[in-house]
């Protein structure tokens, strides 16, 4: 199968693999070796070796978050912010400042593997919701995020992605739907929906440190049926982005908390290869093994954050309404598709990619 993409030609087998193995000697000369001696010597020179003492746990906890950041459209933060609010009771502001730093690290090494390894990616989509992803970060961590509570911070995270979950669970009842790999008609009014797309994405990374991630892939999924192997990539890549521009901005606002910064320098080294190898099996993956993977996350941090989180009749409603309007619009993309299918056709996956 051939997919085409601004001029350039790309062949993939019948399960949307590229063509090409993953340069494994090139990755580590000149992307994971740098990134650790430049870590190695900023630690050596810090004197920061004992970070690992009371933060070594971290490192477990990103090992895991890294390969999703690098394999799904969740982002490490979607790992990492849960786990750290609900289970080790960390404040949301240092687990959204933590999940931004760290995938500043590892969802860009992963972007560097998946520019290596050639998967397929829509770049326009790169260029529109990037642009809206900025302002949306600043809104998010400078207006919003100081004045909501850890509770609802912690909902909201959690009933977005539950219902992103459901969608995407419901659209892939049927494994050969109709999926295409590229945004055909690319018209001004398509770049204004993937800006807004990605100023609401923008806001929601500003408060938890993930999301436009998630809203990006659920736009090309849903309202432009894209595939999801091209979709993943490309979230992945608009995540990398963006969370480098919010740690540069907290940094140079110097509003990244100190426990943060504890945190990130232990988990540099994890991160830097986590992700890149996430990458790398993503690419390997069949379509729906990449949809039952996020369903199955999804589902356990739902699960969790009912269980550890203690609920009170505000946080159910604010769960029940979150749930519900983020599924109608969700609901709305995709019945917006399926009107317009053959407007924003690019070539048709096969099924069984």
């Amino acid at each position: 199968m051939t997919v085409h993409n601004r001029g350039t030609t790309k062949t993939l087998d019948r399960n949307g693999i590229p063509g090409s193995d993953f340069p494994f000697v090139r990755f580590l000369t000149f992307i994971y070796l740098p990134v650790l001696a430049v870590w190695a010597l900023a630690m050596a020179a810090g004197d920061k070796w004992a970070l690992f003492i009371p933060n070594g746990f971290m490192s477990l906890v990103m090992a895991a978050g890294s390969f999703v950041a690098g394999s799904t459209s969740m982002g490490g933060g979607a790992v990492a912010f849960p786990v750290m609010t609900l289970v080790f009771d960390i404040t949301p502001a240092v687990a959204r400042d933590l999940s931004l730093m760290i995938q500043s690290v590892g969802m860009i090494a992963a972007s560097a593997a998946i520019v290596m390894i050639r998967v397929p990616v829509e770049e326009r989509t790169l260029l529109w919701a990037g642009l809206g992803g900025f302002p949306g970060l600043v809104i998010g961590y400078q207006i919003l995020s100081p004045v909501l509570e850890a509770a609802v911070v912690k909902t909201l995270f959690a009933s977005i992605v539950f219902s992103f979950g459901l969608m995407l669970w419901w659209i892939n009842r049927h494994a050969n739907r109709f999926r295409v790999t590229g945004i055909r008609r690319f018209g001004p009014l398509v770049g204004l929906e993937l800006f807004v797309a990605g100023l609401m994405g923008g806001i929601i990374s500003g408060i938890l440190g993930t999301g436009i991630d998630i809203v990006v892939f659920s736009v090309l999924v849903l309202r432009f049926g894209i595939c999801e192997k091209v979709a993943t990539p490309t979230s992945v890549i608009l995540m990398g982005i963006n969370a480098l521009v919010g740690m540069c901005w907290g940094g140079v606002n110097g509003t990244l908390a100190s426990e943060a910064w504890d945190y990130w320098w232990v988990c540099v080294p994890v991160v830097a290869f986590g992700a890149p190898f996430g990458a790398w099996c993503m690419s390997y993956w069949h379509r729906m093994h990449i949809v039952r993977f996020i369903c199955t996350l999804i589902v356990i941090q739902y699960v969790s954050t009912l269980l550890i989180l203690p609920q009170t009749p505000l946080l159910i409603i604010w769960n029940i309404f979150l749930v519900s309007f983020s599924l109608l619009l969700f609901r709305l993309f995709y019945q917006a598709y399926k009107a317009h299918r053959t407007g924003f056709g690019g070539m048709r996956r096969r099924s069984g990619g």
